[in-house]
């Protein structure tokens, strides 16, 4: 059996730019209900959402009969959680708050086997196809995608320290957590701002890497999908059924 082709690093590769969904439900049956909608992309939040090891692992299964790739988003930048959210089979991940070239080296090594890193060795495992791929250990860095979202001023200073890291695929840019840090808490497109998330994006394009960003503001999605973006999330679950139902309720009441 052969280690499944992760589609998702390979576009960004190309500089194909993919559409995502975020995904913060935590439901297998919402997963289901989604992923057949034409996404490239599905983010499942376990930072900001109820999210654990084993509705994760329902997600998965619940996206792969369809044609889009799951990205999931750990907590934290723990070795721990890494490397159990990879043996249930996540071949992408997001990892938040990576700070500098330090971080960003600790994040790839997690997701390493020895020699080139610290990820812990399990053989019947989901990733493995319960031991079916006889090579995975050897082979499973070739097809695993590592983004870290770089999201506070300090963060800035290091984009290009951080692209050059070796096993950094992408770059994504919190816009929530990077108006925080420049003083614009519960913001997300503060006019002194933007001009930053465009500059940066372009920067982490130019170092080699695919930027990424989360928005709903459809003039946004094309100014910074124009800046560069290659992954972008242009839509949250959760907002869509909670403002939908609040429509529908006016409506009626």
């Amino acid at each position: 059996m052969n280690l499944p082709v992760n589609h998702f690093k390979r576009a960004l590769a190309a500089g194909q730019s993919q559409i995502g969904l975020w995904c913060s439900l935590s439901s297998h049956y919402a997963i289901e209900a989604v992923a057949g909608a034409g996404f490239d992309w599905l983010l499942l939040d376990m930072e900001h959402s109820p999210n654990d090891l084993e509705s994760l692992v329902a997600q998965l299964q619940a996206a792969a009969a369809y044609p889009t790739s799951s990205v999931v988003r750990v907590p934290w930048n723990d070795k721990v959680t890494i490397k159990r959210v990879l043996d249930i089979g996540a071949q992408t991940l997001l990892i938040p708050y990576v700070q500098n070239a330090d971080e960003a080296r600790a994040a790839v090594a997690a997701t390493r086997y020895p020699p080139a890193g610290i990820r812990g060795v399990g053989g019947m495992t989901r990733a493995t196809r319960f031991g079916r791929i006889k090579d995975y250990a050897t082979s499973a860095q070739d097809e695993l995608c590592v983004l870290v979202q770089v999201e506070t001023e300090e963060a800035l200073g290091h984009i290009e320290a951080i692209a050059a890291v070796d096993g950094i695929d992408g770059m994504f840019i919190g816009p929530a957590d990077l108006h925080a840090s420049m003083g614009y808490v519960g913001e997300v497109a503060n006019p002194k701002v933007l001009p930053v998330i465009d500059e940066a994006l372009r920067r982490i394009r130019k170092a080699g890497k695919a930027p990424g960003i989360l928005t709903t503001d459809d003039a946004l999605i094309r100014r910074f999908i124009d800046a560069g973006s290659l992954f972008t999330a242009v839509g949250v679950d959760l907002a869509t059924l909670a403002r939908g139902v609040d429509q529908l309720a006016a409506r009626y009441k």
